[in-house]
């Protein structure tokens, strides 16, 4: 058994600083590259579940046939408690199966360096009640969370998009940010969807490179303290 499952929906959209925090912390890592067509489980079988980022709405098998399996994975680690981490796709993904609404292309689309709000509903919670009450984060999305679950804790929020994060449960998180995300990677972004969005590329990469100085450790350290979560498992 291994520590942690991370599941990979894009080739772009690889672990970036979870899989540096797990390495950090000695934690066996197994990444299914879904859009290859490797398997995604339908039980949890790890200590804990990362579902990264991709350019699908949570139910849209023709496109990605592979979500049957992994929605039904979300609604495994919520039944057992697992602790759970949903990033963008995966967040929207989480809010879905829990009961909560996403929507296609939906309000005003957030790309590159984002400034974000704590809620104060997240003192207190595990993960981000370290946070100070400003932050920026990396955003790429024109699909967003339209309703969350119910009984969902509200926990940060934007001035374009209001539900950029939230915990269902005890352990089950979902954001619509980028933790993961070095701004090194916005350099492979692609320039033609940028520009068809009004947007400078090169505007973006420097903002996020300034702004990485104080939030990528913000962002680091909350990985380290979701995988905490995740005591080693038995090989």
């Amino acid at each position: 058994m291994t520590d942690v499952l991370v599941v990979q929906n894009t080739p772009t959209g690889g672990p970036g600083r979870v899989g540096e925090v797990l390495a950090e912390r000695g934690l066996g890592t197994e990444v299914v590259h879904a859009y290859e067509g490797q398997p995604v489980p339908r039980k949890v079988e790890h200590g804990a579940v990362v579902v990264l980022g991709g350019g699908y709405l949570p139910d849209e098998d023709a496109r990605a046939p592979w979500l049957a399996d992994l929605r039904a994975l979300a609604v495994d680690a919520l039944d057992t408690g697992a602790p759970l981490l949903g990033i963008c796709l995966g967040g929207q993904l989480l809010a879905h199966v829990a009961g909560g609404a996403v929507a296609g292309r939906s309000g005003e689309p957030e790309v590159g360096s984002t400034p974000l709000a704590v809620r104060p509903e997240a003192e207190g919670d595990p993960l981000f009640g370290a946070l100070p009450s400003r932050v920026t984060a990396v955003e790429n999305h024109v699909d967003r969370i339209t309703a969350l679950p119910p009984g969902a804790v509200w926990l940060m929020e934007s001035a374009a998009c209001p539900y950029q994060a939230f915990r269902v449960g005890e352990r089950a998180w979902g954001v619509q940010f980028h933790p993961e995300v070095p701004p090194s990677r916005l350099r492979g972004w692609d320039l033609d969807r940028l520009a068809g969005l009004g947007l400078d590329h090169e505007a973006l990469c420097a903002r996020a490179e300034a702004d990485d100085a104080v939030a990528g450790p913000l962002w680091t350290s909350l990985l380290h303290r979701f995988t905490t979560l995740a005591p080693p498992t038995a090989g």
